[in-house]
């Protein structure tokens, strides 16, 4: 069945790294632009960051811009967000999308704390 599953998150400290990854299966992954959107403990969803089905073009919300990096293999049908200089603002569950907006992930947590 169509499905994406997320991976990599956990409890990491301020200031250090975490790579996500997200895992598709079902459809023709390199056929679709995909998406990151984030959840913060009692907040709504906020949109992460973009990229092209080709990684032709990326982009970010301004929070995250300069720190994380999204990247997709299409080869092995996964799509990576490295999360650098970690804040504790960035805590938050994770979730991957396609652009279409009808598949997502279960989603990762991500805990940034001392």
């Amino acid at each position: 069945q169509v499905q994406l599953v997320e991976s990599g998150g956990g409890l990491v400290q301020p200031g250090n790294s975490l790579r996500l990854a997200c895992t598709s299966s079902g459809f023709t992954f390199r056929n679709f632009h995909m998406t990151w959107v984030r959840q913060a403990p009692g907040k709504g969803l906020e949109w992460v960051s973009n990229i092209n089905m080709d990684s032709s073009g990326t982009t970010y919300a301004e929070p995250v811009k300069g720190r994380f990096t999204v990247s997709r293999d299409n080869a092995k049908n996964i799509l990576y967000l490295q999360m650098n200089s970690l804040k504790p603002e960035d805590t938050a569950v994770y979730y991957c999308a396609k652009r279409t907006w009808d598949v997502w992930g279960q989603g990762t947590q991500v805990i940034v704390s001392s």
